[in-house]
């Protein structure tokens, strides 16, 4: 029984000796996790330092979102200018005009894939816009839009 016991012992020196060699770089791995969120911590300001007040401000503050309220007023206001918009109505309507936009978008994108064009000009806007918008509301829409290219290519 003896020479059992010492081929234990000599067995278990060597495996104790291999998980040893394998524990300490793995616990030297974790000392290392450990002092990454440590330094970071350690970089952020104090709430009551002068930074920790700038940072509060910048997360205080909520992301803008662009809109088309602002034009939908002001068309409104050269129409009817005595008549106002609830917020409800002004949000169906930016929503109205963000789905005719993309559906324009992506007529107009169908239509320069059909010609093997790259680019999406003017004509294949115009051309989606009557495909999209129903006969009298394609056409004022058409003169309008031309209009508008006319004016900013003059000035």
């Amino acid at each position: 029984m003896a020479p059992k016991k010492d081929e234990k012992t000599a067995s278990q020196p060597a495996d104790a000796a291999e998980p040893k060699a394998d524990a300490k770089p793995k616990a030297a791995k974790v000392k290392k996790e450990k002092k990454a969120p440590a330094k970071k911590a350690a970089k952020e300001p104090v709430a009551g330092s002068e930074e920790g007040e700038k940072k509060a401000k910048k997360k205080a503050k909520v992301a803008k979102s662009e809109t088309y309220k602002l034009y939908i007023y002001k068309v409104l206001k050269q129409v009817h200018p005595d008549t106002g918009i609830s917020s409800k109505a002004m949000s169906v309507m930016n929503s109205f005009i963000n789905d005719i936009f993309e559906k324009v978008a992506t007529e107009a994108s169908r239509l320069s894939r059909y010609n093997k064009k790259p680019t999406v000009t003017s004509r294949e806007i115009q051309t989606a816009v009557r495909l999209v918008l129903p006969g009298e509301l394609a056409k004022h829409a058409v003169s309008e839009g031309t209009k508008a290219v006319t004016k900013f290519t003059s000035a």
